[in-house]
């Protein structure tokens, strides 16, 4: 499956959606790159936790962002992410640094300096963005825009079975994921620099009935219908 032109995707949604999972697969069936924006704002939280800076702290963390280098490769279609030439992609996906990466995302001058390099990304080759401001404010000209959600319960069971497969629940429980769950959303969603919802634009896909490949299914069909049409 290919598309004919040059194309922009932007999928954004809350944590636990399935956005990522969807636009990986959406990348690979288009033969297109797929950019992990949220991967960026981790490597920064990671940086903060690494030099003891309070996420929150305005002045150190725009201080700290100055002096940050992000850089995205592809090996073998993998996305790798590098802080300040170092490869860290393997160190972002901890809890800690997930909720650096919330708390770090607003500030503005981390997003302005990171929104400059997605659009940069974007501006020279097909590309499939996920995240929680793609459409609204990073790609507002995306050709495709979509917001993958679902329930609070939904997202929090599928994070309890990835948390319970890698044993690294730590003694959390359901209800305990469903308060951390809720909690992301509400900074998401009420932070001043670019607040989670979607674009007007945007087609709203909730995955709390379907699976993966089912959402999938679903995306490739609207995009393939209006490039054929």
């Amino acid at each position: 499956m290919q598309v004919r032109n040059k194309i922009n995707i932007a999928i954004d949604g809350p944590a636990g959606a399935g956005k990522s999972t969807i636009a990986k697969a959406i990348a690979r069936e288009l033969g297109i790159a797929y950019l992990d924006t949220g991967a960026m704002y981790r490597a920064c939280g990671l940086k903060a936790l690494n030099l003891g800076i309070d996420c929150f702290d305005a002045e150190q963390i725009t201080q700290m962002i100055q002096d940050t280098s992000i850089d995205i490769t592809y090996e073998g279609g993998v996305q790798k992410v590098w802080l300040d030439g170092t490869d860290v992609t393997s160190l972002i996906r901890t809890q800690e640094v997930s909720k650096a990466a919330s708390d770090i995302g607003t500030n503005a001058n981390v997003r302005k300096k990171l929104v400059h390099l997605q659009q940069t990304i974007a501006a020279d080759k097909s590309v499939v963005m996920d995240g929680r401001d793609i459409a609204m404010y990073v790609l507002p000209n995306a050709d495709f825009k979509f917001y993958v959600t679902a329930s609070v319960e939904e997202r929090a069971k599928r994070r309890y079975k990835d948390l319970y497969e890698s044993n690294t629940l730590n003694g959390r429980s359901m209800d305990d994921l469903i308060v951390e769950i809720a909690a992301r959303d509400y900074v998401d969603m009420n932070r001043e620099a670019a607040p989670l919802r979607p674009a007007d634009d945007a087609e709203i896909v909730d995955t709390s009935c379907l699976t993966a490949d089912e959402a999938v299914e679903y995306i490739l069909t609207k995009i393939m219908d209006k490039e054929e049409g």
